[in-house]
């Protein structure tokens, strides 16, 4: 581990039983300077004992000698093979009990604005259950009418980038699977900071397509060539028919 268990208690066991500088004790135990010196004053940790890191098996007598000699010497931590990988997480994530009643709100926005997400992916950003995401999904859920989509970020139950990062694996795998995607699913399956610095794609309305390549006046031009509005009145004058074609209908 890169710091000792219990990290404030055996910082004032050395603040009370070592001449070690407050930037040694903090760099061992993980802490800010500062932090080490409101220890000293009596404002920080009042109450809290001290933890022995030598009869704990966490640092020896012979490391704390050569610190008190030298303060710009670094203690480290003994080695203790029962510590290897306590800093993993275990398990699903945990979710403070004033939040728990926030995750179906979050699902739901997860499954509604990120279809692609696995429930393996969905339980790992909020912390649930696969049958609390099912439930969500095929709307069987006690509670779904009164249930609103909220994003899982905006509730504090995840990071955006946890959040990206995810999106960006469905987005791997449904390239690997050759999954066609659309324009609204390329850009669900981006990052937050990657979609919005993409540029808007330009649509022609159907209704007023190939409008572009006529005048007013009737008279076809080539696309892309300037055309004169000044005239107000070619916006709302229809041209006059051929005086031969009405001499013709008489």
């Amino acid at each position: 581990m890169s710091k000792p268990l219990m990290a404030k208690a055996t910082a004032v066991w050395l603040v009370d039983n070592t001449t070690l500088s407050f930037k040694q004790i903090a760099d061992f135990c993980g802490l800010h300077e500062l932090e080490v010196q409101g220890i000293a004053d009596g404002d920080v940790a009042a109450g809290v004992k001290g933890f022995d890191p030598i009869a704990h098996n966490q640092l020896d007598e012979a490391e704390i000698r050569k610190g008190e000699a030298d303060a710009s010497y670094k203690l480290k931590l003994k080695f203790n093979p029962a510590a290897v990988g306590e800093e993993k997480r275990r398990g699903p994530r945990y979710t403070p009990l004033s939040k728990r009643q926030d995750r179906p709100a979050a699902i739901l926005w997860l499954v509604k604005f990120h279809p692609e997400l696995a429930d393996s992916q969905i339980r790992k950003l909020v912390g649930t259950t696969n049958p609390s995401i099912q439930a969500i999904r095929e709307r069987t859920h006690w509670n779904i009418q009164n249930i609103q989509p909220i994003d899982p970020v905006a509730l504090g139950l995840c990071r955006q980038s946890e959040l990206d990062a995810e999106v960006q694996k469905a987005a791997k795998k449904k390239a690997a699977e050759g999954g066609v995607m659309n324009d609204d699913e390329r850009r669900k399956l981006v990052s937050t900071e990657q979609s919005l610095g993409m540029d808007p794609e330009p649509r022609l309305p159907s209704n007023i397509a190939g409008l572009e390549t006529f005048t007013l006046g009737g008279g076809a031009k080539e696309k892309g060539a300037d055309v004169d509005y000044s005239d107000a009145d070619s916006f709302f004058n229809l041209p006059d028919g051929d005086d031969s074609d009405q001499d013709d209908e008489r």
